[in-house]
């Protein structure tokens, strides 16, 4: 595996040297090599990629990643340029909107954000085509469980935005006292009027980050001309 960038290499290197993380490697060859896998081996890991962790500001937690052709290119709820925007992201969007204002992009490739200082993680990094879930039980769950604690002992005021059941049971593992825990329903079409639409996460992340003395994150994903 290509070095990760940003202070994760060192921060993540107990886990790539454990015995879990080694069965893991050898589940995904044999995926990879027998069928089509997302996202793309070399896009496995950009959310670490993206984001250093020097200038970590806020974690969104996503479940599994996309499992259509084209979609998944390693940060949750995003989706590659050109790709129609999934319904979840849409509504992602529409709160973003009613929340701080900014219109909705013709673009759903959260890149930007993860630039931000916006960690874009799933709980399973990986998913066989047209099957979702198909990954959830190959380790992964151990692996991304061990990022978030890590993160929450060796960060300050990190923003965790945890949407839905799955995103939520990540709760005990990040200490409230050092960091804000948001939490609320899923956005997708199932849920998002269960408590996603009006719950301000975007605004409430920048207020937090501003009364500790952080820049706030760009949100906006139009072009600006």
């Amino acid at each position: 595996m290509k070095a990760l960038g940003g202070g994760w290499d060192e921060l993540l290197s107990p886990l790539f040297s454990d015995e879990k993380y080694l069965k893991i490697r050898e589940f995904l060859k044999s995926e990879y090599s027998r069928y089509t896998v997302y996202p793309d081996m070399y896009d496995l890991y950009n959310c670490f990629r993206f984001t250093p962790l020097g200038g970590l500001k806020a974690v969104i937690l996503g479940q599994d990643p996309y499992h259509e052709p084209g979609q998944a290119h390693g940060l949750c709820f995003s989706v590659k340029p050109g790709v129609p925007l999934p319904p979840s992201l849409q509504n992602i969007f529409k709160e973003i909107e009613s929340d701080l204002g900014i219109r909705e992009p013709d673009c759903g490739d959260l890149t930007k954000w993860a630039e931000e200082g916006v960690l874009l993680l799933n709980t399973t990094l990986t998913v066989r085509e047209h099957i979702a879930n198909s990954h959830s039980k190959c380790g992964w769950a151990w692996f991304t469980d061990s990022v978030i604690k890590l993160i929450s002992e060796n960060t300050l005021n990190t923003v965790f935005i945890l949407w839905g059941g799955n995103a939520r049971s990540k709760a005990p593992l990040i200490d409230g006292k050092k960091h804000l825990i948001l939490q609320c329903a899923h956005p997708s079409p199932l849920s998002a009027y269960n408590g996603f639409f009006g719950c301000r996460h975007f605004s409430k992340t920048n207020e937090y980050l501003i009364s500790r003395g952080k820049t706030p994150i760009d949100w906006d994903l139009n072009i600006k001309k």
